[in-house]
């Protein structure tokens, strides 16, 4: 259970703090409820119970899980889905999910697919841009906040780190 000012990431909606854990009787049953914080979106705020076995909310990684990461970047591991519709979904689910790992597969497989457009003078799909730019705003601010640097800092910090 995450305590009042833990760092948490939940699904699509990235890093977020636990700003209080509330107590509501619904049917003379008491549930609690985690009151999130966006780090990233102070007009936002999210109730989700706490038992709640389909919330995709985890811990933030440590700084080395992140510097691990870093290194596994060069790798290029990609999603390899052929079906261009199937993989939009894969896309959309993964950044539902949050995986770091699986955020990194989405971001190369994109930037590959721009790099092989790029050389026949074609550019990305919107769909495509979308998502590359959500992969790598989820990833880019949970690395923000445990390496304690400013978001647009993060891409830096990779490319001199790996």
């Amino acid at each position: 259970m995450f305590k009042i000012n833990d760092y948490v990431v939940y699904g699509s909606n990235g890093v977020c703090m636990v700003k209080d854990i509330e107590k509501v009787t619904l049917r003379s049953e008491e549930l609690e409820y985690y009151i999130l914080s966006p780090v990233y979106n102070d007009r936002m705020t999210i109730k989700i119970p706490v038992n709640n076995k389909k919330i995709s909310m985890r811990e933030l990684m440590t700084k080395v899980e992140i510097m691990n990461l870093i290194g596994e970047i060069s790798k290029n591991e990609i999603v390899e889905i052929e079906d261009s519709r199937k993989k939009v979904e894969e896309y959309k689910a993964i950044i539902k999910k949050g995986n770091a790992e699986d955020l990194i597969k989405v971001i190369n497989s994109i930037k590959l697919e721009e790099n092989e457009k790029s050389l026949i003078g074609k550019k990305l799909n919107k769909t495509d841009e979308d998502i590359m730019l959500s992969a790598r705003k989820q990833l880019y601010q949970e690395m923000a906040i445990v390496l304690a640097i400013n978001v647009d800092e993060v891409q830096d910090y990779i490319k001199s780190n790996m």
